[in-house]
């Protein structure tokens, strides 16, 4: 494995993260706030280690798979890393854990916080954060990639160790076009969304903040309170149909858009997705009503934005949900364990394999009846082959295990059942809020450090869907 490989393009994750701190070191700086220096010197030291290897390590037409594999697991760390770094300099509620805590929840689009003041951090400051989620979320990878100056074999392998298998059933291009296609439906949605919310009565700040946020499906926002803050209807269902937009596959929308005949309208994933969502919503919506909660339209309103918030794991709140029923909560834990669809920026298992389970277990069944036939399983009108299959149930075997081994270990650090099981998937689905102490209008500040740093790691699995993170290993092991 070449080394100067993998240091040239971890210089332009560098390059692509320094032009996001200038930005927000120009605004702090029109605002004469006290973060403009902590983000100059940011801006600084990622702009100097960016240029280093751009400069004096020559280029390489082709990496291996390999190589890809640790680009892209050293792009996201090394991202974390200097994510952190305004935050730290700045200073206020953010230790070295803190500041490593919320930038790799930035970055994976968790959206989970240690702040309990949100307000009180300064507008460049604020616009980093947010930031920090609109970077990570169609993958910092995927934006180098739109710019690389490298053959097609290169973007292909990069988009190979960072995509799964299943996301890329739905996309028919070359590796340029899905790099593209990503990006332009990214921005796009990022830009009508903005410019809806500034009609709708944000601020444009506090609109290009929380659109940053609902694309990525990360959660960020400006505000102590949330969505709830702002405690409009027309806002909360702005919010809502891009939530729910951006759990899509990118590929399916993009395809909607120009008019081909495989969209999200014709597409069986994206019908049984959405239907369950829309169950969810009703269920929910009826049992706070009869419980007298709210009224039926407040009780529609607040379940549908918390279901689509949690299933596209952006993680908004415009109500508390830890006083809700028992009965929503498990709906909304399921919710936050099988989350959007692959293919969109959401995290967590992803309910295209979900859905491939199932229909998995139906060929079982069948093959129990009739050991000797033959049935192929189809997702979207294409064979699905045996392989994958496979990959699909022992993925859903590890995302398991993984969180109730997250659940385990903060039990041992005294952290309560609930809470620890809540955060436990919360972030390996990179969501956000759970429930506890980490509620919806609560924060992660009252976990440990070491569970801050277990969770942060979590994420990173999530975000990185666990077999890439193996894959490391295998590599240090000589298995490829």
């Amino acid at each position: 494995m070449r080394k100067e490989v993998i240091i040239k393009f971890t210089g332009y994750v560098m390059l692509f993260n320094a032009f996001f701190l200038l930005v927000s070191f120009l605004i702090s700086a029109a605002l004469s706030e006290t973060s403009t220096i902590p983000l100059l010197f940011s801006f600084l030291i990622c702009i100097i280690f960016g240029f280093f290897p751009f400069i004096f390590v020559e280029n390489h037409d082709e990496i291996s798979f390999s190589e890809g594999l640790v680009i892209v697991a050293a792009g996201w760390l090394i991202t974390c890393l200097v994510g952190m770094l305004p935050y730290i300099m700045w200073g206020g509620e953010f230790s070295v854990i803190n500041a490593w805590f919320e930038s790799v929840s930035g970055f994976t689009t968790t959206g989970a916080s240690i702040l309990t003041n949100v307000e009180a951090l300064p507008k460049g400051l604020l616009f980093w954060r947010s930031s920090t989620h609109w970077i990570g979320g169609v993958g910092i990878i995927m934006f180098v990639l739109l710019i690389l100056p490298h053959s097609t074999s290169s973007r292909l392998t990069l988009i190979n160790a960072e995509m799964s298998e299943l996301s890329k059933l739905n996309f028919r291009y070359k590796a340029r076009k899905i790099v593209q296609v990503l990006v332009v439906v990214y921005v796009g949605l990022t830009l009508i969304q903005t410019i809806l919310l500034t009609v709708a009565g944000m601020s444009f700040f506090d609109a290009i903040n929380h659109s940053f946020a609902t694309i990525a499906t990360g959660g960020f926002s400006t505000k102590n309170l949330s969505v709830a803050h702002f405690n409009s209807p027309l806002i909360d269902y702005i919010i809502v149909f891009f939530m729910l937009i951006s759990g899509l596959h990118f590929g399916l929308i993009y395809s909607t858009v120009i008019g081909r005949s495989e969209n999200i309208f014709t597409t069986a994933s994206v019908r049984a997705f959405v239907s369950l969502i829309f169950i969810g919503v009703i269920l929910v919506a009826l049992k706070l009503f009869f419980s007298n909660y709210y009224g039926w339209w407040d009780s529609l309103r607040f379940a549908s934005f918390q279901v689509v918030s949690l299933a596209s794991t952006t993680g908004f709140a415009t109500v508390d949900t830890n006083s809700w029923p028992a009965f929503t909560h498990i709906i909304l834990i399921y919710f936050t364990i099988q989350c959007a669809m692959v293919g969109s920026t959401s995290g967590g298992l992803k309910f295209d394999r979900v859905f491939l389970f199932f229909k998995s277990l139906g060929k079982q069944l069948k093959l129990i009846q009739h050991p000797r036939a033959i049935f192929v399983v189809k997702m979207n009108g294409r064979a699905v082959s045996e392989q994958l299959e496979k990959l699909t149930l022992v993925f859903i075997v590890l995302y398991i295990f993984t969180f109730f081994s997250t659940t385990l270990v903060l039990t041992a650090i005294d952290v309560d059942l609930f809470t620890a099981f809540s955060a436990s998937i919360t972030t390996i689905g990179n969501v956000g809020p759970g429930f506890g102490e980490v509620s919806s209008m609560s924060n992660f500040s009252t976990i440990p450090a070491f569970g801050k740093f277990v969770l942060s790691i979590n994420m990173l699995l999530g975000r990185l869907e666990i077999f890439n993170i193996i894959a490391l290993f295998m590599i240090r092991k000589g298995g490829f």
